[in-house]
């Protein structure tokens, strides 16, 4: 009999980490294509890592059930990983989540919970909880476990040591949703020795807003919270820059990407640009490094595409 923990363990990739210098900014810009894993987000790396490590430790077993609450990729990263260890999956969501993403949960045969869109990421969180504690499901809890971060600090920084021509890296930019690979990434490059200034994306915008979509700054940038991941919160980063990015120059660069050849989704945007900053701020020849979260598939319904 195969070994489902093989499947998973085997589906893993090494995604590219490629230069990119967008000419409207002239500026070059590490990029790790994050949306190349088999799901089409960096994602994959957290539901990999934490059903693993709860399958081997007997926490869970073929045909339990696991619940997470999420606006998008985490909860489609979950949906492929539960299909290959065989694990009923059940994603939480806002109801006014792109129908896409919805789709594709369901294609991987999960399941999908609705909460209300007005009262944003907390209803999913308190329905995951709740799903948890009646079903004796099993809740990986991702803006609060550790094993999030611990992923990107283990997988993700070492790919870029292994790839990256100068064997250093001196400033890492990402939004913050759970925090997970800010924090991650940014531990890993500084134990391996590299003097490294993380940097927050931080989207922004002048609208009446909320924190649908897992996002407290837009509507349109998804994926990144303020103040709700204790991973982020707890973290030691006392060289933390921020860089606020609107919401409209951000879905602007991502489409600049996409002409480029690199079909990403908004939050690559907001890093790339929240990165050419840095880098400008900087000043010198640093090597920035960012990410490109994830496939531009998703937003095929949303603003990025209007």
């Amino acid at each position: 009999m195969i070994d489902p923990l093989a499947i998973l363990a085997n589906s893993r990739v090494t995604t590219p980490l490629v230069p990119i210098q967008l000419a409207e900014f002239g500026v070059p810009i590490w990029c790790k294509l994050e949306y190349l894993n088999p799901s089409g987000s960096t994602k994959d790396r957290i539901a990999r890592y934490i059903l693993s490590k709860a399958m081997r430790s007997q926490h869970i077993q073929p045909g339990d059930q696991v619940v997470e609450a999420s606006s998008g990729s985490t909860s489609i990263a979950f949906a492929l990983a539960s299909a290959q260890l065989g694990l009923r999956f059940t994603a939480v969501m806002p109801e006014n989540v792109s129908p896409e993403r919805i789709k594709i949960i369901k294609a991987y045969g999960a399941s999908v919970e609705l909460t209300k869109a007005d009262e944003g990421i907390d209803a999913s969180i308190n329905l995951a909880r709740q799903i948890s504690e009646k079903q004796n499901a099993f809740w990986p809890r991702q803006f609060s476990n550790q094993d999030n971060a611990k992923a990107h600090c283990d997988e993700t920084a070492a790919e870029v040591l292994c790839q990256i021509p100068s064997g250093k890296v001196d400033l890492f930019v990402s939004g913050v949703g759970t925090g997970g690979t800010l924090v991650g990434v940014t531990q890993g490059l500084a134990s391996a020795g590299c003097q490294i200034t993380p940097v927050l994306a931080r989207p922004v915008t002048n609208r009446l807003i909320s924190d649908v979509e897992c996002c407290s700054f837009s509507t349109r940038i998804p994926g990144v919270v303020d103040g709700l991941s204790t991973i982020f919160r707890e973290a030691n980063l006392p060289d933390l820059k921020q860089f606020e990015i609107s919401d409209e120059e951000a879905i602007h660069t991502t489409r600049q990407l996409i002409r480029a050849g690199f079909p990403v989704g908004p939050s690559s945007g907001l890093n790339y640009l929240a990165a050419v900053h840095a880098y400008r701020e900087q000043g010198g020849d640093p090597i920035c490094l960012t990410v490109f979260p994830d496939r531009m598939e998703r937003y095929f319904s949303t603003d990025l595409f209007a």
